[in-house]
């Protein structure tokens, strides 16, 4: 009797580890796929702050330009 319960208690531990190891593995990718966003997102805003800063200095130029004509 004291083996059979052995067995079951060492089923229902590797069973419990197995579905730890489920639930960590699902998390880590999680983590990564977070990661991920954010870190395409962090480009994209750099990406949109470049050209908002070429078409300032684009507009600053034709602005020079302007005024250099005017006078």
């Amino acid at each position: 009797m004291k083996d059979q319960a052995t067995t079951v208690n060492t089923k229902t531990n590797r069973s419990s580890e197995m579905n730890l190891m489920h639930e960590e593995l699902a998390r880590a990718q999680t983590d990564a796929r977070l990661e991920e966003a954010q870190s395409e997102r962090l480009a994209r805003r750099i990406v949109a702050a470049r050209r908002a800063t070429r078409r300032a200095e684009r507009a600053a130029l034709q602005a020079r330009l302007a005024l250099a004509r005017s006078i």
